[in-house]
């Protein structure tokens, strides 16, 4: 088995980011990864400790936001693209209203608007109340494609780390156990069940394909796990990957 490909999303929902290396922190989330989130209108969060995914605008209630893209400038700012509106380059730290702005338009009416950008405190914002990073199966999603009966992208589950080399759904067996990825060493806690998120194309931002009644007629609702990294160390694409305990 080899870790595949590495990738995390500086805002919650608001785009993706691939990079062949990362230094990963024991008990912390990707570093970056998740580190803003939007908050919405019907919510008061401030980022200064972690909250459920229903306080933020996310792909599930805004389809648009998925066909989102993202990368760093060299000086240090975060630049944005979408299909449809022009890019902007920001810094998430200060220009909240700049942001705001520019993703309103990809909002559907009848949901909570977009309210500000705010920077988590103490851990990425992810799914799950404790800093996990998420790792996904390859072989599992070349069954999911071959159910749907065409390819489908990766950064519909944004995962960050696709492993490579293993069989088909062999992630349910690692819950318990831990993953070494080169030296660093991961506990799998959970699996991750699935939203309406996944159906988004992130290419177009449209509700395109039926992956949870694709799951469901495989016998699934959850795909891919969330982790708990135990040491600290880098990471990189083409690191091996052992099931350790």
């Amino acid at each position: 088995m080899k870790l595949a490909q590495i990738w995390r999303y500086p805002i919650k929902s608001h785009g993706s980011e691939l990079l062949d290396n990362i230094e990963i922190q024991k008990g912390k989330t990707l570093p970056l990864d998740r580190n803003w989130a939007v908050v919405h209108e019907q919510s008061d969060v401030d980022g200064s400790n972690w909250a459920p995914c229903r306080n933020f605008s996310r792909v599930a209630k805004a389809p648009q936001l998925a066909a989102i893209s993202t990368t760093w400038t060299p000086d240090k700012k975060l630049k944005l693209s979408h299909p449809s509106i022009e890019t902007i380059c920001i810094n998430p730290a200060s220009d909240s209203d700049e942001f705001i702005n520019w993703v309103s338009p990809l909002m559907p009416e009848g949901r909570a608007a977009s309210r500000k950008l705010v920077r988590s405190a103490k851990t990425g914002m992810t799914d799950t109340d404790f800093p996990s990073i998420s790792i996904g199966n390859l072989s599992s999603h070349r069954e999911v494609e071959k159910q749907v009966g065409e390819k489908l992208s990766l950064l519909r589950w944004r995962c960050n780390l696709w492993i490579d080399g293993c069989k088909p759904w062999d992630e349910h067996n690692w819950i318990g156990k831990s993953l070494k990825i080169g030296d660093v060493t991961f506990k799998i806690e959970e699996e991750i069940v699935r939203c309406l998120a996944t159906t988004a194309n992130p290419m177009s931002g449209e509700r395109d394909v039926d992956t949870l009644g694709t799951l469901e007629s495989m016998g699934k609702e959850d795909f891919t796990v969330a982790a708990r990294a135990t040491s600290s160390g880098p990471i990189k694409s083409g690191d091996i990957v052992e099931v350790i305990s």
